[in-house]
């Protein structure tokens, strides 16, 4: 499965074609500034027949000629000689252009220079040489400068708009290419539809991106309408159609990779459930970078690892959070060899005595792909639940957790697709919260059972 290539999908990654649209009028504006600097000046001399003499059709056809006079090597070779100039005459002449300004008897001598005040000498000499050398010629027609030469504080050359909208149309393909490229060979997972179909499982619910969420992990801390809050509202409600918030349950939570929200949403879900009138008892299963406690604020050295050795008993070990109803059982002391602690039989029976003992039980588990702490929690739990970043998460990776816990013969209750941005959600359907509301599961849930169910 690859992502199709539309408008829509190149504007949402506006910001890095903006950005290299930038750095191709930067990239424009460095090459003007290496170039150099030339500015313009010119005088216009009016070639005319003395005042009592008609000798216009000879002013017409000799004015062009008379151009290439004014710009020729001879003038410059003058202008050189007037202005006592180090330049040799071939560069004056190269800086002098001479032209017949259209439907009149007026010529323009034009000259460069890398000074405006040097452009405007050198003009202004070529056109007094002219106008002497006509008049030392045995013909009745008589130059006049009609306009003296000027000194320009405006470059002329490079002329800088033409090349930064260059600059930045160039930037702009480039932007659109790169965009286009990402956008086809993108592997992550973006939609919930391409997330239910990788996983073979339904997306439970979502939490749209929150940049506050690293200093606010928990909802706790959070007002009861924030989108967040609702969103681990919608999970909690949407595991009731699992059939799976009854007595005795015992979830697994995980993700693929690291870095997804796992802990988080298992924290929060926790909370939530506790909040509706649950006995949950929260696991951190996770005895390699255990985050649980760190989100809640509890002793961690004291917890799974030490009942599980024998060194205190499960309920000195297990600690309230805070919330009515919620107790959690924390990493404990961390081991050198966590995947053979969590296999023992040891393990098989605390986690049924929590199965007795409480309403639901979560377990906090690492990443699926990493290591096999994750599917050996999920294959003593009545399923686990899949954690996918939005944008990050690759498809093949969301393929291979859920083999994974298929390996094991865990079942996959579902999935729930986190940190995706706001529009993103909307655009798919998601209700309030930006988590898939209960009418969507209903029709998922319905759909599986006539179609036979997935087993993950």
């Amino acid at each position: 499965m690859r992502h199709t290539l539309g408008v829509r999908q190149l504007l949402r990654r506006w910001p890095s074609i903006l950005v290299i649209t930038l750095i191709g009028i930067g990239v424009a504006a460095g090459a003007l500034s290496l170039a150099p600097t030339q500015y313009a000046s010119h005088a216009d001399v009016l070639i005319s027949p003395p005042a009592n003499r008609s000798t216009t059709a000879v002013a017409e056809r000799l004015v062009e000629s008379y151009a290439h006079v004014l710009g020729g090597r001879a003038t410059a070779a003058d202008v050189v000689d007037a202005l006592g100039l180090t330049r040799g005459t071939g560069a004056v002449d190269r800086d002098l252009s001479a032209e017949v300004v259209d439907g009149t008897s007026v010529l323009r001598v034009t000259a460069t220079s890398d000074s405006g005040g040097r452009a405007a000498e050198i003009s202004q000499a070529a056109a007094e040489s002219f106008v002497t050398w006509l008049g030392e010629q045995d013909n009745p027609l008589v130059a006049t400068i009609v306009e003296p030469a000027a000194a320009s504080s405006t470059p002329s050359s490079p002329d800088r708009a033409p090349w930064l909208v260059l600059g930045g149309l160039v930037g702009l393909l480039a932007g659109l290419v790169v965009a286009a490229v990402r956008v086809v060979s993108d592997q992550s997972v973006r939609t919930p539809a391409e997330l239910e179909e990788l996983a073979g499982a339904p997306v439970l619910g979502a939490v749209a991106y929150d940049r506050t969420a690293v200093q606010t992990p928990l909802i706790t801390s959070l007002g009861t309408h924030h989108p967040r809050f609702e969103a681990v509202r919608i999970l909690r409600t949407n595991l009731q159609f699992l059939d799976i918030d009854h007595d005795h349950k015992v979830i697994t939570i995980t993700s693929s990779v690291p870095g997804e929200g796992k802990s988080t949403t298992a924290t929060n879900l926790a909370i939530a459930l506790a909040q509706a009138g649950s006995r949950v008892v929260l696991v951190e299963g996770d005895l390699r970078r255990p985050r649980v406690s760190e989100y809640l604020g509890i002793e961690k050295s004291v917890g799974l690892t030490t009942v599980l050795v024998g060194r205190v008993n499960l309920d000195t070990a297990l600690q309230a959070a805070g919330t009515p109803g919620l107790d959690v059982l924390t990493s404990g002391a961390l081991p050198p060899n966590p995947s053979e602690i969590l296999q023992t039989n040891a393990m098989k029976a605390l986690v049924a005595e929590l199965r007795q003992r409480f309403d639901v039980v979560l377990i906090d588990a690492p990443p699926l792909l990493p290591v096999t702490d994750a599917s050996l929690l999920a294959s003593i739990s009545d399923g686990a639940i899949l954690v996918v970043r939005h944008g990050e998460t690759g498809r093949e990776e969301v393929r291979s957790a859920a083999g994974r816990l298929q390996a094991v013969g865990a079942r996959l209750l579902g999935t729930v697709l986190s940190m995706a941005p706001v529009k993103e959600l909307s655009r798919h359907g998601y209700g309030y919260g930006y988590g898939y509301g209960p009418e969507y599961f209903e029709r998922t849930t319905a759909t599986r059972s006539r179609g036979g169910a997935r087993k993950g």
